[in-house]
């Protein structure tokens, strides 16, 4: 199953940081969210931070990217957010999470 990486950052404040986390931890993301993200072709997804940068790490379907509409709930969802995110420096207007390309890949078998 193919793998899919994002980047993005927060905004650099403690209390809008935590509230971020609180906002993600489990039972707490919409079900609306999670139902469009699996209709988009989303299996599994994990969030990490370091400071104010986030890396999410997805397994995908093989036809990822669906071209699904949002439902209204996640467009507000996306909008709450919004005020805890900023774009990362290369990223294009009005875009969000920056996808990443693998540059190594190590599943550890020794050479």
């Amino acid at each position: 199953m193919p793998r899919a990486c994002f980047a993005l950052d927060l905004k650099d404040d403690p209390r809008l940081i935590a509230e971020y986390e609180r906002r993600h931890a489990p039972g707490n993301v919409w079900t609306e969210v999670l139902a469009h993200l699996k209709a988009q072709g989303f299996h599994d997804m994990q969030i990490w931070r370091t400071g104010d940068r986030l890396v999410m790490i997805a397994e995908v379907s093989d036809d990822y990217p669906r071209p699904v509409a949002p439902p209204p709930r996640t467009l507000q969802w996306e909008e709450e957010m919004s005020r805890f995110q900023r774009p990362l420096p290369h990223a294009a207007d009005g875009q969000k999470w920056v996808p990443m390309d693998c540059i190594f890949d190590w599943r550890g078998e020794p050479s």
